[in-house]
């Protein structure tokens, strides 16, 4: 994949209503890297004259969005002068930051610190990302364009990890495809394992099916019937789960976060299929939360 542009195209949901577009607004380049990290590079500021970093502290500010009092909820970023003369700031993938959108801004001294705008983002590293054998949490950041065409960050952490794949929809079932990591044995951990789509409405009612492993790869297939059951109209959402056979390992989100996609809910779509249930007939589809969760919706046909 090629580095693509950072042109605001799709609304992220959450985003901030009193941001302002600022068409002069200075904008930073993003390099992501294999490990979870990015670099970030300044083009287009006024800096201080030449000579004058002696005395530089400039700085790339992360703020999270929602974050309270006492909470992980700012990160400052030293800035420094590189050769072909732009300003650039290093996120590695071992600094660790809490799960959420974080926006981004440039500060120096004590000025208030400005907003940025996304330049290019060059993700290629992040396409297919398959990270190596670590039972670290792992680190996930995509940059992203606001609707106000800010620049932001979305941000997950998570060990265990249960990455979706591929998601196949047939006649009444859909089978999906994953891989775990984050663990020490993989395969130790999917034997016997089984995924659980869990009712929001209700929380005790949860519909499993079995796992099939391969090393630390796995599938499954649910029945849309299954789901119809207990439908009484309206809509209902269950939650993927990934639930191993040892009751001491805790259950594993699926999720699918190791791509480029800040925001895949309007980007994967899937088609619903109809289903009769005993309240009526009712349409069930997967689909991805804001969050980038693997879900089912059940609902009303249109």
């Amino acid at each position: 994949m090629t580095a693509r542009s950072a042109e605001p195209t799709q609304p992220i949901e959450g985003d901030s209503m009193s941001e302002a577009t600022d068409v002069a607004a200075v904008r930073a380049d993003c390099v992501a890297d294999s490990a979870g990290g990015l670099t970030f590079h300044i083009a287009d500021w006024a800096r201080p004259e030449p000579g004058s970093y002696d005395n530089w502290n400039g700085a790339l500010v992360l703020m999270r969005r929602g974050a309270g009092p006492g909470e992980d909820g700012e990160v400052r970023l030293p800035l420094g002068p590189t050769a072909d003369g732009r300003l650039q700031a290093a996120l590695p993938g071992t600094v660790a930051l809490p799960e959420g959108r974080w926006d981004v801004f440039v500060a120096y001294g004590d000025q208030e610190p400005r907003r940025l705008a996304p330049g290019l983002h060059d993700l290629r590293s992040l396409v297919d990302r398959r990270p190596g054998p670590s039972t670290s949490p792992l680190s996930v950041r995509i940059p992203y364009a606001t609707k106000h065409g800010n620049l932001s960050l979305r941000t997950w952490r998570r060990a265990p990890h249960a990455e979706a794949g591929e998601i196949r929809l047939d006649d009444g079932t859909m089978t999906a495809g994953g891989r775990l990591y984050q663990v020490e044995s993989p395969a130790d951990w999917l034997d016997g394992a089984v995924v659980e789509a869990r009712c929001r409405r209700d929380p005790d009612l949860v519909r499993a099916a079995p796992v099939t492993a391969d090393g630390a790869g796995f599938s499954f297939t649910l029945s849309y019937a299954r789901f119809a059951e207990s439908w009484g109209g309206g809509t209902d959402l269950w939650d993927l789960w990934l639930r191993p056979a040892d009751d001491t390992a805790a259950p594993v989100r699926l999720a699918r976060i190791l791509d480029d996609v800040a925001d895949k809910k309007e980007i994967f779509t899937y088609p619903a299929r109809t289903v009769d249930a005993p309240h009526g007939t009712a349409t069930v589809r997967p689909y991805y939360t804001v969050d980038n969760d693997l879900s089912v919706k059940v609902a009303d046909p249109d």
